[in-house]
């Protein structure tokens, strides 16, 4: 006997009517993820079916028909009611404003969570994956362990019920993931002498995380050397690529997909949007990286690139697993997540260090090349610690010539208008990259890095009194642009990564 469905899983219908893609494409919103969020007064059935009997009537209005069917949400406040008058005590203000209590299971497209967490703020009205580690480096060290440990057991719990963390808790998210950082904020809870039951629920959690990641890794060959997230190299080694199950327009960019979509032959159209997915799995959406010709989104391909970061990220989880697998006494599986990581370990640097340029790059796994695009996807061996010793010194040597900037360190050195591109800055890879830097005895150069990302929202701050989820860190003086949506204030992972680094350089600050 089949499990009743949730109020979610009843969602996922109405993202593929003819109600939904007439109010996207009608420009009633200018942000299609207002209506993806919307929640029906009614039932989400009963609404598709009243707009088929309506919509054919004489002076039928849509506009109407949307505020007599649904409650269309506002977006997260924005600014602290309470005027701050440093950053340092926005940061501490705004967690309790970006908090939100554990949700119903009700009728709307929200993944009910059971325990509170933090969203990002603006738009952006639910958890989300990979910023939720940022987040939470900063929660740390402002005393909020507990909230850490809520959002951790609330994605254990959901990984349970969809088949692995979503790329956020809303219903249109499911089938892709984000950045595997599970692991990470793990850590940020097991060094705190966590509990025999949340050490075996996370072991459990991160093997399942894992297993998300390699499925169908067995069964690859060299006729069809990809499936879902993972690729077979030339040399029989498996790596990963960023990926989503469904090749059809994103529900929150509805719009946006099926126009950018609308110059490429029909046959085509399927592969396109599911590189624009798999780009938002990355977290990277969009950047250069993910373009055959930097300069245009329309040649996105995302799903033939064989990335450095994640492959980075996941001999971390490698790693850890081992680890944890050795603590519980299973020598085997320990020895075999080892065996993975060096594995993965070698393959990332045969096929991802390019020599010439003296920087890690990502693989063209179709093509068999890397890619042209420079990146601060670099750094992630030297977070992941899986870097040598010159490398580590070769890199930190183009950070510091090439990517440092007035604000901090610039996204990519292509300027394209995509948000993942200069001039901008974020503050994750910010982190990644003075972590990383640490890791190998950089550590002026990952003061000055700290010193200027601070100066830079301090500076925005001065003027404003908010802070943004991305810089324009060449031109401090110029606030951010580029992507599908305006700037958004609040913000969860900014606040997280600039907390961390007051406390690194001061202690206090």
């Amino acid at each position: 006997m089949s499990e009743p469905q949730s109020a979610w899983q009843a969602s996922l219908p109405f993202y593929t009517s003819k109600l939904f893609r007439d109010v996207q494409l009608s420009g009633i919103f200018k942000d299609s993820k207002t209506f993806a969020d919307a929640s029906p007064k009614l039932s989400w059935q009963s609404a598709i079916n009243a707009y088929l009997s309506e919509s054919a009537q004489a002076n039928f209005s849509l506009a109407e028909f949307i505020l007599r069917f649904f409650t269309i949400p506002e977006p997260i406040s924005l600014t602290s009611d309470v005027r701050c008058e440093s950053v340092s005590e926005y940061i501490e203000v705004m967690w309790s404003t970006l908090t939100r209590q554990p949700d119903e299971d009700n009728n709307s497209s929200l993944i009910p969570l059971a325990e509170p967490y933090i969203v990002p703020g603006g738009r952006f009205r639910e958890i989300y994956y990979w910023d939720t580690y940022f987040t939470a480096l900063g929660l740390k060290e402002s005393g909020h362990e507990k909230l850490i440990t809520s959002m951790l057991n609330n994605f254990l719990t959901v990984q349970q019920s969809v088949g692995c963390i979503p790329n956020g808790n809303r219903a249109y998210y499911h089938t892709r993931s984000q950045p595997p950082v599970m692991g990470l904020l793990a850590q940020l809870v097991l060094e705190d002498n966590a509990t025999a039951d949340l050490k075996a629920r996370c072991l459990h959690g991160l093997h399942q995380e894992y297993q998300f990641w390699m499925d169908g890794a067995e069964a690859l060959t060299d006729v069809q050397p990809a499936f879902r997230r993972v690729v077979k190299m030339p040399d029989g080694s498996v790596l990963n690529r960023y990926y989503d199950d469904v090749a059809t327009p994103r529900p929150e960019s509805y719009r946006e997909d099926i126009e950018a979509a609308a110059i490429h032959q029909q046959e085509s159209q399927a592969l396109f949007f599911r590189d624009l997915r798999a780009a938002c799995e990355s977290g990277w959406d969009f950047s250069s990286r993910w373009f055959e010709d930097p300069a245009d989104l329309n040649t996105i391909q995302t799903t033939q690139i064989v990335p450095v970061d994640v492959n980075s990220l996941l001999v971390m989880l490698e790693r850890q697993l081992a680890r944890l697998y050795q603590e519980s006494g299973d020598d085997s599986q320990a020895a075999r997540f080892s065996q993975k990581a060096e594995q993965r370990i070698h393959a990332l640097h045969r096929y991802m260090w390019c020599e010439k340029d003296g920087l890690f790059k990502d693989y063209n796994w179709q093509k068999a090349h890397q890619t042209s695009v420079k990146s601060l996807a670099t750094v992630l061996p030297l977070f992941a610690e899986i870097a040598g010793e010159e490398q580590a010194q070769t890199i930190a040597g183009h950070l510091e010539s090439s990517f440092l900037k007035a604000g901090g360190l610039v996204t990519t050195l292509n300027t394209t208008g995509q948000q993942w591109d200069s001039p901008n800055g974020w503050a994750p890879l910010q982190w990644f990259a003075v972590a990383g830097l640490r890791n190998y005895g950089y550590h002026m150069l990952a003061r000055e890095v700290m010193e200027r990302w601070l100066n830079c929202v301090e500076h925005y701050f001065a003027a404003h009194h908010v802070m943004l989820e991305k810089y324009n860190v060449c031109n401090i003086e110029t606030a951010a642009g580029g992507g599908e949506y305006d700037v958004q204030l609040g913000f969860g992972w900014t606040n997280g990564v600039t907390r961390m680094f007051y406390s690194l350089l001061t202690g206090s600050r």
